[in-house]
């Protein structure tokens, strides 16, 4: 159930999602928040269904509750992804306090896989003409083939969820046996005779017309009613498009591959610095797309490394490498945690991108103060003494020469000379073996 293929055209994508993001975000936080119920939320689930669509989806359910709509539209345009993602988003579905709608939306796209069965899940749903839906066998995450035993225990396990599904929602039970076991698919139509959805239409506004007033089962087997009122958009944001970037299950899988493979070298190459610490943040992030962290105590641990790594470029000379890689931790890990539709608050991007940056400057200064320093004479060593011209104080002959003290820049040191020398005579340094200096007449 995943499939997701990424080539220059999806980064130049997402680098453009992220500009217009910044700017629909700025847009947003100067416009007033409109307290009516008569409102419905709408969203968009398009691409590969993973954490970053988990989080979107949670998100969007208390941002619902922030604007009192009557219901959630989610149009519906995937190919499929991850089955335990899928769980989380079924999982909020059916606790949800207010109808969710489900429309497989635009004319010629699909709720494939992991978006059939979220379809299944929704209170009321629809396709609009020339769509298709099904195709929900699940498979590994590479697309290779499962051992025998571990297929059938995900088959069975699949089917047994989907048929409750069926059996709540009152839709049919064979076609969502059949979209499992046999990766059946239909056109909108066909689904729609068969009871896989609730309604075919033209476009969402006949969609809304459809749902309107419909009785549906809410949380805890609570009935309730339909009410859609004018649209409300909550489009993908700053945050779900970096986590959706860096979460890509493929993506992920390399990610998580080449952290360890970076440690590994920090390990046997200590001192290197830059691997371990591309290393530990990339740890992180694989981590929130394997579900092992979800994305909020992400972003803090990326917050906490970020202040490590700052803190630490104080005591290693590392030339800004762990200061620069503490700065961008600590820029993604603002992103992921700080969310005011979960916490109440957040720290808006004109706060978050200047703390950044000055950090980030300080760090590339200190970087190039410590390189600037590269190729200049070293100073309070003895091989800076020599050249210079120091005054016996003090000497006693020997059988190669003369030993005794100089004075040099108000300093006492041993010498040792060849030549004969007396008290008060002016001597230049030539060598030094340790700290005993060889001089000559000056």
């Amino acid at each position: 159930m995943r499939g997701c293929r990424l080539d220059r055209s999806m980064i130049f994508a997402t680098t453009l999602g992220w500009v217009m993001t910044i700017i629909g975000s700025f847009v947003e936080a100067s416009s007033p928040e409109h307290d009516s119920h008569q409102c419905t939320t709408q969203i968009e689930v398009s691409g590969t269904i993973g954490p970053a669509t988990v989080d979107y989806f949670e998100r969007t359910l208390e941002k619902n509750k922030k604007w009192g709509c009557q219901s959630i539209l989610v149009l519906i345009n995937t190919p499929g992804g991850s089955l335990q993602s899928t769980r989380l988003i079924v999982e909020s579905i059916l606790n949800s306090e207010v109808p969710i709608l489900c429309l497989v939306s635009p004319s010629g796209g699909h709720a494939g896989s992991a978006g059939a069965i979220i379809l299944q899940a929704c209170h009321v749903s629809g396709a609009v003409t020339a769509t298709n839906i099904g195709a929900a066998t699940p498979v590994s995450g590479m697309g290779d083939q499962m051992p025998e035993d571990l297929r059938k225990k995900i088959l069975n396990d699949t089917i047994s969820w989907i048929e409750g599904l069926t059996r709540l929602r009152q839709r049919s039970k064979k076609f969502g046996e059949e979209i499992v076991t046999e990766a059946k698919a239909l056109d909108a139509h066909e689904a729609l005779k068969q009871g896989a959805i609730d309604a075919v239409v033209h476009d969402r506004s006949e969609f809304l017309t459809f749902a309107q007033g419909r009785e549906v089962v809410l949380n805890s087997s609570r009935k309730g009613v339909v009410g859609t009122g004018p649209l409300r958009i909550f489009g993908p944001d700053l945050r779900y498009t970096v986590v959706d970037f860096l979460t890509d299950p493929q993506f992920a899988y390399l990610l998580f591959m080449g952290s360890l493979a970076l440690l590994y070298f920090e390990i046997t190459h200590p001192g290197v610095i830059v691997p371990g610490v591309a290393g530990a943040m990339g740890l992180i992030v694989s981590l929130i797309s394997f579900h092992k962290l979800n994305v909020t105590w992400g972003g803090l641990a990326l917050i906490l490394l970020g202040l490590i790594l700052m803190v630490t470029e104080a005591f290693v000379p590392s030339f800004g490498a762990l200061g620069i890689g503490g700065a961008v931790s600590f820029l993604v890990g603002s992103l992921f945690l700080f969310d005011i539709e979960k916490s109440g608050y957040t720290i808006p991007l004109v706060t978050i991108l200047p703390t950044v940056l000055i950090c980030a400057g300080a760090m590339l200064g200190l970087a190039w103060l410590a390189f600037s320093t590269r190729g200049l004479k070293r100073s309070g060593t003895t091989a800076d003494l020599i050249g210079e011209t120091a005054v016996v104080t003090a000497f006693e002959s020997t059988p190669d020469g003369t030993k005794g003290f100089i004075e040099l820049k108000g300093e006492t040191w041993k010498f040792h000379s060849k030549q004969d020398l007396k008290r008060n005579d002016r001597v230049r340094i030539i060598h030094h073996k340790g700290l005993l200096l060889e001089v000559e007449k000056s």
